[in-house]
């Protein structure tokens, strides 16, 4: 099976590459559009890179790249200056390249003269793809399916391999007019004076001969396209949101477009829609990530939660299997398209995580409050209770009532919450807790589940789950503060190690128990504080670690860097608690570190001090559009708004608390139950037209009541 163990963080990829996404499809390229051989570029079709070499040529010499954007996420649009026949440097030659990703590649090229006269061009496009499985690219590893076979047939170059799993992966790619060599395709032309030419490469993947079921063709209208035709249905459902502060509207807008563009498609049931992860790396289900993506993104689309949840149940653990880390009723961590994992969503997957689990309990419980389909809501209920189960009887491995893990083979993740770096969790002091490890935040997680079920119970009238469950959820908070509180520190510790000591670092893991309500009331200040305090919070976002730890590094993956998602669900802990002066300020931070990577939060950033640097600093190798970054934003709008819907208690909360530089705030077509409503909010003032019959609108902020799921 695939090697789940690599680092979990991003590969590296080329300074100013341009990435292209569509579902699980995406391409890498440099600013220029080529795609160089020896690195992470390419074009990648289920998890395998059909194109790993793409150089344009024109008159024997690559373009003078003038400009690269992406217009939309599954689109990119090139120009550069080509040269002359005659060499000239100003030269009168402009390309325009239009780049296309979905089922496989298609580029449009046009080469315009300005000139008053004919200009003959010699174009040759050298072409390659090592057909390579995503993590060996990833992983910087020679591919294992060997040198692909070339040939040229029916005017088309056909490069195909055969892999160990005895599949044949392979890539086509024609052009109208092209001579097809093994190195590429070539055009002998003239342009006529102040006149142009055209043409389309097609780069088709194909499984075992056959290519995908909608192709790219040069005649078919690119907007009759799937994804352009699923992009702009998703335009049409979304919100329509208006706000007076131009950056907050434009991080929103943003937001909402890389949802769509990262939603990936099941065609077994083609009315489910999850979310991936991100790009270009994690263009796959994960578990924890897809369902914390579409809990933050339910403003946006709350079908999305009801898809990752439809699909991670299919997917649910049925067996205990050691190398895949299944166990009944676990659900997984990921799920693959490659070549070693099959062709479908419902591939093989890996399990090795200690949070998807309850956090698939506690997300159905929110999807519930949001009046999305009952029918949806019960269908899954034997798959929250099969959840609970495997929390008990295999996620709290030696019965102390804590959820732990530990890897049970030596190909597994060495971490399994969501800091899953192999030096993820460590000690004040920076020496590295050993495993099993109960995490703070999975207890929370567990908590949430067990108070989420209980809430399903009671809507449902089954008072013997409701009672079990509520019981659960009391007697794990209570053990929770006890075990995980260092009084001597005034916050929770990370973790508990293998001999139950608490990891003693301070985190932002603890913000996410916040988030759930399983902090006590007394304790809430003192983690509020350490929160804000300088060590924790940059003036942009809050650090995964604090500064003073023995760890700490601003430019690590999880030891002191800055996760959108991360300070999002803090912002959200701390606006639980009552602490919302600290929330304000936390989500103006964010909203302020997106204004400087045009609008799109990354997966990290650095976490140096706002006051040494008048700029957040890019985390090199970070994903974008990343889901759980892009749904940050969205979240911190609710917060900001307080809007939660209940239906489960007949109940709408609006209590905005908006900045006044924010200025208003207007949302049209927000999916509620049945009903699309119209959020208005300005300062501490808001309404809602065309709220669903039988809610009744509060002004007042959700209480935080016992038993009460996410604040």
């Amino acid at each position: 099976m695939t090697a789940w163990n690599e680092d979990t963080e991003a590969g590296a990829s080329e300074l100013g590459a341009v990435t292209v996404v569509e579902g699980s499809s995406f391409c890498i390229s440099a600013h220029s559009g080529d795609i160089h051989g020896g690195g992470s570029q390419g074009s990648y079709y289920q998890d395998t890179r059909i194109v790993s070499r793409w150089i344009l040529r024109i008159n024997g010499a690559l373009r003078e790249p003038l400009v690269a954007r992406n217009p939309t996420a599954f689109q990119a649009e090139y120009v550069g200056r080509a040269c002359s026949a005659d060499g000239r440097f100003d030269s009168p030659l402009v390309v325009q390249h239009q780049r296309n990703v979905g089922a496989g590649l298609r580029d449009d090229i046009t080469i315009r003269n300005y000139s008053g006269q004919d200009a003959p061009c010699e174009i040759e496009l050298l072409l390659d793809a090592d057909l390579a499985d995503l993590f060996d690219v990833k992983g910087g590893r020679t591919s294992k399916a060997g040198v692909p076979s070339r040939k040229t047939h029916k005017k088309e170059l056909h490069l195909e391999s055969l892999h160990s799993t005895g599949q044949r992966r392979g890539v086509s790619f024609r052009a109208s007019g092209a001579k097809v060599s093994e190195d590429g395709l070539r055009f002998h032309i003239t342009i006529p004076a102040r006149s142009q030419w055209s043409t389309s490469i097609i780069a088709l993947p194909l499984v075992n001969g056959a290519g995908p079921k909608d192709p790219f063709t040069e005649t078919t209208p690119l907007h009759h396209t799937p994804g352009v035709r699923r992009h702009v249905a998703w335009e049409e459902h979304v919100p329509r949101i208006s706000v007076t502060d131009s950056n907050v509207e434009e991080v929103l807008e943003r937001s909402q477009r890389d949802l769509g563009s990262l939603r990936i498609f099941d065609p077994e049931h083609p009315d489910r829609v999850a979310v991936a992860a991100g790009a270009p790396w994690f263009m796959a289900l994960f578990g924890r990530d897809s369902l914390l993506s579409s809990y933050m993104s339910l403003m946006v689309d709350p079908r999305l939660a009801a898809g990752t949840l439809q699909t991670l149940a299919a997917l649910q653990g049925s067996k205990v299997d050691v190398d895949s880390e299944e166990e009944p009723g676990r659900i997984p961590h990921e799920v693959r398209l490659g070549v070693t994992a099959g062709l479908s969503l419902g591939g093989t997957a890996y399990y090795g995580t200690a949070d998807a689990t309850p956090l698939f309990v506690s997300t159905l419980g929110e999807l519930s409050r949001w009046g999305l389909g009952s029918d949806i809501i019960e269908s899954l209920l034997p798959h929250a209770d099969r959840a609970i189960e495997w929390m008990e009887q295999y996620g709290d491995r030696d019965g102390d009532g804590f959820l732990e893990y530990q890897r049970p083979n030596e190909h597994g993740l060495l971490n399994q919450g969501w800091k899953d770096s192999w030096d993820g969790v460590n000690f004040a002091d920076g020496r590295m807790a050993e495993a099993p490890i109960a995490l703070c935040e999975v207890q929370a997680y567990a908590y949430a589940a067990y108070v989420g079920r209980s809430l399903l119970a009671r809507a449902a009238g089954d008072t013997a789950v409701e009672r079990r469950c509520a019981d659960r959820a009391e007697a794990l908070k209570a053990a929770f503060n006890e075990a995980f509180w260092l009084p001597d520190r005034g916050y929770f510790a990370l973790a508990l190690d293998k001999d139950k000591k608490p990891v003693d670092s301070c985190t932002s893991n603890m913000g996410h128990c916040l988030w759930v309500g399983i902090v006590d009331e007394d304790k809430a200040p003192l983690v509020a504080e350490r929160l804000m305090s300088p060590e924790m919070f940059t003036g942009w976002g809050i650090r995964t670690l604090g500064s003073d730890m023995g760890a700490y590094n601003p430019v690590s993956y999880h030891n002191g860097s800055v996760w959108p998602h991360d300070t999002a669900l803090v912002a959200t802990g701390l606006m639980r608690y009552g602490f919302v002066k600290e929330a304000s300020r936390v989500a103006s931070g964010l909203f302020d570190a997106a204004e400087h990577f045009g609008g799109r939060l990354p997966e990290l950033f650095c976490g140096f001090d706002r006051a040494d640097f008048a700029e957040p600093v890019p985390y090199p190798t970070a994903c974008s559009p990343q889901a759980w970054a892009a749904a940050a934003p969205v979240q911190l709008a609710r917060i900001l708004l307080r809007f939660d819907p209940d239906f489960t208690r007949n109940v709408l909360h609006l209590a905005p608390i908006l900045p006044d530089a924010y200025g208003s705030f207007r949302a049209d077509n927000v999916l509620l139950g049945r009903s699309r409503i119209t959020v208005h909010a300005s300062g501490s003032s808001g309404s809602v037209t065309g709220v669903p019959a039988g809610l009744e609108l509060r002004s007042d902020p959700r209480p935080p009541l016992t038993g009460d799921l996410f604040g």
